[in-house]
């Protein structure tokens, strides 16, 4: 494949985006890939398999605007073999790279790298690859076992032909994100690892290629994974509440529940007893978010076309071990599910404080069309307080 320079459409330019105007370089080997001109300023990646939407434009604006007008961002293209099951999307999966240069363009790359299966495996699939370990054996890994192995083994392909100092990956994918953050501290990859926020469609379902797979009631079914989540976070949220109401009651909260029940107050009874609830110890915000998400997912099941379940799991993000009731820390709640034959994922993020509820840094408001700028921090590590060794769970928290 030669080089050859393909200029964005006139309503390309975003005033808010530094960029060449001349569009990005479309490269298809390794040897033009390294022929390409270092800017001044950083390189970054942006990896995708092609097929590209809002959420890969969003990543690549953040990587954008992070190495700045001087800085170089380069776009991966590469449906890879190896992170496809047996009975995967493999050969349906959509390939439109005409469409997705235009896009790359249009957010700020540079240069976008597709590259042949050939040029990435030449002499067929490797003999040596990368395991993702313990991590990758569980949620995603449990249900598509070999996957995680796949995809550490192209990025670092990747991460070496691209030689970039940051590398940009969606949280959507928060099994993935985190085993590749795993393998650049374990490995000692000299690059960065950001991730950059999902982005949501305006009813909530989150930015994926395999949207498009959905027919109309399909899709409204897809709409319990993004609920179910948002379902857990409003219920943490209305727990904070109560607990702070419990906080600052002036008297016992038992007290005051039988005093208002005797007067015949059964409302305002009721509402104490919810307070004497969420001032119960030990936390229980880890069982209320889970028990609130399969509420809807249950729901799911039973809509025509149903939602087939695969796991509900709130986890630690360092290693996907499921968190007890009284964690403190960052957890990610996560869903897989199938609708017809389209295997979608989600998550969110939730923040547990002492008292067992969410920091509202953390438990996001409800979605939007249009996602927020990429947070340039990393995100506090999760406290190990309370926190005992447990199995993978499956759906619902059962146990695998």
């Amino acid at each position: 494949m030669t080089s050859s320079p393909v200029s964005p459409p006139p309503d390309a330019a975003r005033p808010d985006t530094a960029r060449p105007t001349s569009g990005p370089q479309l490269v298809g080997t390794a040897a033009e890939l390294r022929a390409l001109p270092r800017r001044d300023g950083e390189r970054a990646v942006v990896m995708t398999m092609g097929a590209l939407h809002d959420g890969h434009a969003a990543l690549v604006r953040a990587a954008r605007e992070r190495v700045g007008p001087h800085g170089q961002v380069v776009v991966t293209v590469f449906v890879n073999p190896l992170q496809f099951g047996a009975g995967e999307d493999l050969d349906r999966y959509p390939r439109t790279l005409d469409e997705d240069v235009v896009l790359a363009a249009r957010a700020g790359a540079d240069a976008v790298f597709a590259p042949s299966v050939d040029e990435v495996y030449p002499g067929g699939e490797p003999q040596v690859r990368i395991s993702a370990g313990p991590m990758g054996t569980v949620l995603e890994g449990a249900s598509r076992p070999g996957h995680f192995d796949g995809v550490l083994t192209v990025v670092a392909k990747l991460l070496h032909l691209t030689a970039p100092d940051l590398a940009f990956f969606g949280e959507k994918d928060a099994q993935q994100l985190a085993v590749i953050r795993r393998m650049a501290a374990d490995l000692n990859f000299p690059v960065e690892i950001v991730g950059v926020p999902t982005v949501r469609e305006a009813d909530g379902l989150a930015r994926s290629s395999r949207n498009r797979y959905l027919s109309g009631p399909e899709r409204h079914t897809a709409l319990a994974l993004s609920a179910a989540l948002f379902a857990a976070r409003d219920r943490l949220t209305a727990e904070e509440a109560l607990r702070a109401r419990a906080a600052s009651a002036g008297h016992p909260v038992q007290d005051r529940s039988a005093a208002l029940a005797a007067l015949g107050e059964d409302r305002a009874a009721a509402d104490a007893h919810a307070v004497a609830y969420a001032a119960a110890e030990p936390p229980h915000g880890p069982s209320v978010a889970r028990a609130a998400a399969g509420t809807v997912l249950e729901d799911a099941a039973h809509l025509d076309p149903p939602l087939r379940l695969d796991y509900l799991a709130l986890v630690d993000p360092r290693d996907f071990t499921e968190v007890p009731d009284g964690f403190e820390g960052e957890a990610i709640l996560a869903v897989a599910a199938k609708v017809g034959t389209t295997r979608l994922i989600d998550n969110i993020r939730l923040l547990f404080t002492a008292s067992g509820a969410p920091h509202p840094a953390v438990a996001q408001g409800k979605h939007t069309g249009a996602q927020a700028k990429s947070a340039r921090g990393t995100a506090r590590e999760p406290s190990r307080k309370s926190r005992k060794s447990t199995p993978p769970q499956g759906p619902l928290g059962a146990t695998r």
